[in-house]
């Protein structure tokens, strides 16, 4: 018989955990994020789901309606159909499916929670509706999407992109990550098509903030992503003696990146959005010299895809005037830009209403999700989001009470119910 929740959860624990911050790096195709996805087949194979991937790494575990012979179920047993390594490769397109799940990778030094929930409670969402006799009448797929976070490639969500063809292989294959070893170094292209047939896309996630606290409520249902955006500031000076270089006569791009990142915070404070400074590269990287170049990423969040646009440019622009100031200079690269997502509204609603325990909240959200890549593609999705008692993520100390988990297993239940059968 497959894990139960709690089991699933605890052997996942230790997985690319950190010894000293208790933070987990779970980067893509590295040994812990491979052992999790090992993890995952073993759990489909004990389920007796039809475990399907392709060429990037992205896994689907299938639970298909059993035949029907003259009204009579002739099959739905918990018997592998796959062997444990799995097939690289996908079959035929599954019409009217309905997919769940999330992702098993993490940021560095991340929370237990972002990500790996959704696949557990995907799993547990389908042994409970097994135990309740629920027949479902669509295909139920859980799916593993790679790289979601960007911490390996910089590229947020790829695995979604690449099967949902919303970026094509020769772009992708030349990422690198920060040691320059490109993607196609590490896994091999290959075209989309995995997700064939899907009509419906139902994400569970953390919630990434206190919404839910303040509402107490467990569980709460996603109405938008807001547009957001990685940038890459180039600032270029000249680099020199610590000690022997007057101040006047220094051309410091480490001046001008502090002014930037705190323009970018008094900025995003007046105008109640959301940027952050949170990766730094400096050349040479040495107590006792002048930096002669300074690699600084801004990640940014806003409202609005105009709020974005008027905050980059807000930043750029006091950034260039800094730098004229400085005698250095300033280049801005845009890594990837998301745009606003807009859950489908009947769906979200249908999710949400006549509950035992009432209507569920609708929240919006400003961190972004394999589910948004999916609806941008023309997929109607929906999230569940869990609550998160302090609101902290993207940090060791990320965490969800067992009982708000077991709820929004349950709540993940009744949606799958709801949508596929």
């Amino acid at each position: 018989m497959p894990d139960d929740f709690e089991r699933m959860w605890s052997d996942l624990a230790p997985i690319g955990r950190s010894s000293t911050s208790g933070g987990y790096f779970r980067q893509p195709f590295t040994q812990p994020e491979r052992e999790l996805a090992d993890w995952f087949r073993g759990q489909t194979e004990a389920r007796g789901l039809t475990l399907e991937a392709d060429d990037f790494g992205n896994l689907v575990a299938w639970w298909d309606p059993a035949p029907v012979d003259n009204g009579a179920v002739v099959r739905d047993v918990w018997a592998p159909h796959v062997d444990k390594q799995g097939p690289v490769g996908h079959g035929l397109p599954r019409t009217g499916a309905v997919l769940t799940g999330s992702h098993l990778d993490s940021v560095l030094d991340g929370g237990a929670y972002d990500g790996p929930l959704g696949v557990v409670s995907a799993l547990a969402a389908v042994d409970e509706l097994r135990a309740r006799g629920v027949r479902p009448t669509r295909p139920i797929g859980v799916s593993v999407f790679v790289e979601e976070e960007g911490s390996r490639f910089g590229l947020a969500c790829l695995g979604s992109r690449l099967a949902m063809g919303a970026i094509d292989w020769d772009r992708a294959r030349v990422l690198r990550d920060r040691d320059g070893v490109a993607l196609e170094e590490v896994v091999e292209g290959g075209g989309p098509g995995l997700l064939a047939g899907v009509e419906t896309f139902v994400e569970l996630h953390v919630e990434q903030g206190r919404d839910l606290v303040d509402r107490g409520a467990a569980v709460g249902v996603a109405s938008e992503i807001w547009p957001h955006g990685r940038y890459r500031f180039d600032f270029g000076g000249q680099a020199n003696h610590a000690g022997t270089t007057r101040m006047e006569d220094r051309a410091d791009p480490m001046l001008t990146y502090a002014m930037t990142a705190l323009a970018a915070n008094k900025q995003a404070r007046l105008a109640d959005e959301r940027a952050t400074f949170g990766r730094l590269e400096v050349t040479p990287n040495g107590t006792n010299a002048v930096p002669s170049q300074v690699l600084a990423w801004l990640d940014a969040r806003c409202s609005s895809e105009s709020a974005l646009a008027e905050l980059v440019e807000t930043v750029t622009r006091q950034a260039t005037e800094r730098a004229e100031r400085d005698g250095t200079s300033v280049s801005v690269t845009a890594e990837s830009v998301s745009g606003a997502v807009a859950f489908d509204p009947s769906l979200t609603a249908r999710i949400a209403a006549d509950h035992e325990e009432g209507d569920w909240p609708i929240i919006p959200t400003a961190a972004g999700h394999d589910a948004g890549i999916l609806s941008a593609q023309g997929i109607p999705t929906a999230m569940l989001f869990v609550r998160n008692p302090t609101g902290v993520s993207h940090s060791p100390t990320e965490f969800a009470e067992l009982p708000d988990c077991l709820a929004g297993v349950h709540a993940l239940a009744e949606t799958l119910k709801r949508l596929a059968t």
